[in-house]
């Protein structure tokens, strides 16, 4: 069993940045990939970027690519998500999700774990 909690989430203006932080605990946070997904009001969950066991591996969805940065520390079981240059349609509530696999995936039935969210809201 692995447990998430998210914090970070917060009131941003258009181009500002925010850093999500994803506390693990439970079962050995190294053995599995993590991604953060995203729903915003009246649409569908989708993937925002997900990293593999170490690290080495990441991918981003192409809305977020070149703007924010997926990363985890392993050591202190924390999974990281650095949003620069933040626009109003990245407004959602941002979850982040644990595999079982040590590789990365980008659908959300890879995603065995799931924390609560946190709101993350850019105002124009």
């Amino acid at each position: 069993q692995v447990q998430l909690v998210e914090s970070g989430g917060g009131l941003v203006q258009t181009g500002g940045s925010l850093r999500l932080a994803c506390a693990a605990s439970g079962r050995a946070f190294g053995n599995y990939a993590m991604a953060w997904f995203r729903r915003a009001p009246g649409k569908e969950s989708e993937i925002v970027a997900a990293i593999n066991w170490s690290g080495g591996t990441t991918y981003y969805a192409d809305s977020v690519s070149g703007r924010f940065t997926v990363s985890r520390d392993n050591a202190h079981n924390t999974l990281y998500l650095q949003m620069n240059s933040l626009k109003p349609e990245d407004t959602a509530v941002y979850y982040c999700a644990a595999a079982t696999t040590t590789a990365l995936g980008v659908v959300p039935t890879l995603y065995r774990y799931w924390g609560q969210g946190t709101q993350v809201t850019v105002s124009s």
